[in-house]
């Protein structure tokens, strides 16, 4: 079903689902499969080759996923019974992905082949970090990646719908209004501690929806989606939430996430 040849598109934020995706393309390379990685932040739907089985990877974010990761997935165009398969990392559940993305793809003339939610580290402000306890994750993340692409091969991958929670959910998680709110509860915009600032404009080039404008020192927009990169990868824990305490995370060394990836121009 797959064939030999197959596009993944993938968002990740700090790191986790580019371990997964990573993993994955191994694996499918290691059964003859060849993988063309993009990122999601810099595809344009239009142009994405409808005739190719392409998977999809992403993480959890209030219980759903990113808008700007939505409008992509919103914006594929129409197939005639294209194979696409998922899959997302989250910190616990998820309940406004599953079943709406497959409502939408199917909808589009997709065939959704296979879906898999993989628990990973936590990287959402944590409070402390448990080494040992996130290396078991991982390494329970990477098995079940593997796991997935020998089922996916095999065919032996369903993607299932919980039509009325999932529905509900995703109604009241993907909304403009919902992440705005969240961003600006209680005061808590991300901002820039000037005194520890090096300048080093990372936090710009890592934003996936161009919010950070670096002048002097880096500039926020209002079009946050809290994906987690500025605050987690600022290598002298400049980025800031005033009045929040928060222990960095990060799976990847920031250069695997602004480097190009395979198949990309």
């Amino acid at each position: 079903m797959l064939g030999t040849h197959i596009n993944f598109y993938y968002y990740s934020g700090t790191g986790n689902t580019l371990l997964i995706v990573k993993e994955m393309i191994k694996n499918f390379s290691a059964k003859g499969i060849q993988v063309s990685l993009y990122k999601i932040e810099d595809t344009d739907p239009k142009k994405i080759d409808i005739a190719t089985p392409f998977g999809i990877a992403f993480p959890v974010a209030f219980q759903s996923t990113l808008p700007f990761v939505w409008n992509l997935l919103e914006a594929l165009p129409r197939a005639e019974k294209t194979p696409v398969f998922m899959v997302d990392t989250m910190m616990a559940f998820s309940g406004a992905v599953v079943g709406p993305l497959k409502k939408v793809l199917t909808e589009k003339g997709y065939n959704c082949i296979g879906a898999c939610e993989i628990v990973m580290p936590n990287n959402w402000l944590p409070k402390q970090i448990n080494e040992e306890e996130n290396r078991k994750k991982i390494n329970s993340g990477l098995r079940k990646a593997r796991e997935y692409v020998e089922n996916l091969i095999e065919g032996n991958t369903s993607w299932g719908r919980i039509p009325f929670l999932s529905k509900g959910l995703y109604h009241a998680c993907c909304n403009n209004f919902v992440m705005q709110h969240i961003n600006l509860a209680e005061g808590r915009k991300i901002t820039v501690d000037k005194g520890k600032c090096i300048k080093c404009g990372l936090c710009s080039k890592l934003c996936p929806v161009n919010n950070i404008n670096m002048k002097e020192y880096p500039q926020w927009y209002d079009s946050c989606e809290l994906c987690m990169r500025c605050l987690s990868f600022c290598p002298v824990n400049a980025v800031i939430i005033p009045g929040k305490k928060f222990k960095q995370y990060r799976a990847v060394k920031a250069k695997e996430l602004t480097e190009k990836t395979l198949g990309e121009n």
